[in-house]
């Protein structure tokens, strides 16, 4: 039979970054920690190939455009702990961290498991208490705080902080745990899907084109023959599929059955038609895939979108017939890609949907249905485009919740 072990004032449910740095960060606070595996931050471990990206070095104010809809949710947790102070934070714990051409940020070392260290080391400084081994099954309101139930002991606690994560990479734990105990508690649960996942495409023929990307394409999503959204960023091609940076970050919004039509040379249909035209007389006997080189695009690419269009890659500019004409406006402008799946949780990086925002404060992070219950982290019905905003998510919202529990306006 299970039983009491210990009550505490603060009990964190998942060790992950959010819920470590929430821990490390509640001051004058009797805290304890529940972690389902026999270890944390497995899925730590493994983001960013194991490098761990940590944050981006845009500015505070370029954050909001990267987490879809839902990104005013997070103007509370992201200014109380903004970038510059997670830097600042592992920088000070003696982590240096390194930035990429593309603003990513990551530890100099390259290796995730020197940031769980950092988290960790904390942790142990500030006598936090981690118990692992822990899969919570129940979480009760009482009289009194929180019972807690797992698979082998009972907690109890005056305040709760679910920091479970979503579903993607089930093998690392994320397994949906923290949505069944919001729900036992009465929360909403907007369902969960794939997002920062890749695209399988339907009848794919670009399987020869795996490993080439092409950089700040345009892309168009058509869902029964309606324009419902475009992105722009970088995509590559897959044995079976599109991914890259473009393609993760719009996942969020992509269904079976829906369209991607790329724009591969940044000029819109009609003005690409009438470059066309107009090269006829001063440039008529330039060779098409010459003429093409102007827009950077990988060679291989370009050979196989003409033979696609039963063109012939040294047709003169003045050899273009009218009907070829819109076949390579169409082409290059607008290359149909039919959406067969997004890939799976078993793919994804991170879980779009989660605990409905509405029903949170998005001041504390506590709960507006159950005083004294809070989330933090990927549990929220909030995903970031990659590029480290997911992490700062987790990190800034998982401070904001030692904040409000602390009452401190400076922790």
């Amino acid at each position: 039979m299970n039983q009491v072990l210990k009550s505490t004032d603060v009990l964190i449910i998942g060790a992950g970054p959010a819920g470590l740095f929430a821990a490390l960060h509640c001051s004058n606070r009797n805290v304890m920690v529940l972690e389902k595996n026999a270890t944390p931050g497995k899925k730590l471990l493994i983001s960013g190939t194991g490098r761990c990206n940590l944050t981006h070095d845009c500015r505070l104010s370029d954050f909001f455009d990267h987490y879809g809809e839902n990104h005013r949710f997070l103007k509370n947790a992201l200014h109380a702990f903004t970038n510059r102070d997670l830097i600042d934070f592992f920088n000070t714990n003696g982590l240096d961290t390194i930035t990429d051409k593309n603003g990513k940020v990551f530890p100099a070392s390259q290796k995730a498991e020197d940031v769980l260290k950092v988290l960790l080391a904390s942790c142990n400084r500030n006598n936090i208490e981690i118990k692992y081994n822990q899969a919570v099954q129940k979480v009760e309101k009482t009289a009194d705080g929180f019972k807690v139930e797992t698979t082998s002991s009972i907690f109890t606690s005056k305040t709760v902080v679910i920091t479970t994560g979503g579903m993607s990479y089930a093998a690392t734990g994320s397994t949906g745990d923290g949505y069944l105990l919001a729900k036992q508690l009465g929360h909403s649960i907007v369902p969960p899907k794939p997002s920062l996942s890749p695209v399988f495409i339907r009848d794919y023929l670009m399987g020869a084109l795996s490993g080439v990307s092409v950089q700040d394409k345009v892309l168009y999503l058509y869902r029964s023959n309606t324009k419902i959204g475009e992105h722009k960023g970088d995509i590559g091609f897959t044995h079976k599929g599109l991914s890259g940076p473009g393609i993760l970050d719009f996942s969020r919004h992509i269904l079976g059955n829906d369209t991607l039509k790329v724009n591969f040379i940044g000029l819109n249909p009609e003005e690409f038609r009438e470059e066309l035209i107009r090269l006829v007389e001063k440039e008529g006997k330039v060779a098409l895939q010459t003429y093409l080189k102007k827009f950077e695009l990988p060679r291989s690419l370009v050979m196989h979108i003409l033979e696609s269009q039963l063109i012939l890659p040294e047709t003169r500019l003045a050899e273009i017939t009218k009907s070829q004409r819109t076949q390579l406006v169409d082409a290059f402008c607008r290359f149909p890609f039919v959406v067969e799946k997004v890939g799976g949780f078993n793919m994804a990086m991170v879980t779009a949907g989660g605990v409905s925002l509405g029903e949170v404060n998005h001041g504390t992070m506590e709960s507006r249905l159950v005083p004294g219950l809070y989330f933090a982290g990927e549990v929220l019905d909030i995903d970031g485009d990659t590029g480290g905003y997911n992490l700062q998510a987790a990190f800034s919202t998982g401070f904001l919740v030692a904040k409000s529990l602390s009452g401190s306006s400076d922790l």
